[in-house]
């Protein structure tokens, strides 16, 4: 494990269009990541409307009285859920703890991005997206991707790769 300077977490995200492997690739790079002895967080974007907790939990009861955070924590582990939105910058905030925080979505932001391609079409993002720093590609869109990238192109598998490029913005940042 390299350390980081000033604790300042390594943050990198994961973007793609949908069905492209995102999530996939997050849970992959967390494993690695955490194999390598880092603390790792994980943010989600998600354009829905979702619901974390389920009906009839007391939890759930908790929030539809009106509650705008409620907690909810066990010997191990802790959630809370707010009743409002959040910014990027406000999830990280919260993720003092972490080494590497994983972002997936939340295309607009300026961190360093792997973009996920699945077909030619999704090689716009590569153009599109500002801050990009590798494309993991499906085998179907590899030469389409490497004809349209200034940044290194790797098999949406090689999370090895993957991982290096993501580590070797820790030297740049010391």
């Amino acid at each position: 494990m390299q350390p980081l300077a000033s604790h300042t977490p390594l943050i990198v995200q994961i973007v793609g269009y949908k069905n492209t492997g995102k999530t996939t690739l997050v849970c992959r790079l967390t494993e690695r990541f955490k194999q390598a002895g880092y603390k790792v967080g994980t943010i989600k974007r998600d354009a829905h409307d979702f619901q974390i907790d389920h009906p009839g939990t007391d939890t759930w009861k908790h929030q539809a009285a009106g509650a705008d955070i409620t907690a909810i924590t066990s010997s191990k582990r802790t959630a809370i859920m707010k009743a409002n939105f959040e910014s990027l910058e406000q999830l990280i905030a919260q993720m003092s703890e972490a080494d590497v925080i994983l972002v997936e979505g939340f295309k607009d932001a300026a961190y360093p991005k792997i973009i996920t391609i699945r077909s030619a079409l999704d090689c716009e993002l590569l153009q599109q997206l500002k801050n990009p720093l590798a494309a993991a590609v499906w085998t179907e869109a590899a030469s389409a991707a490497a004809a349209s990238s200034a940044v290194p192109v790797f098999d949406i598998n090689q999370i090895d790769q993957l991982f290096q490029t993501a580590l070797s913005l820790i030297n740049v940042n010391l």
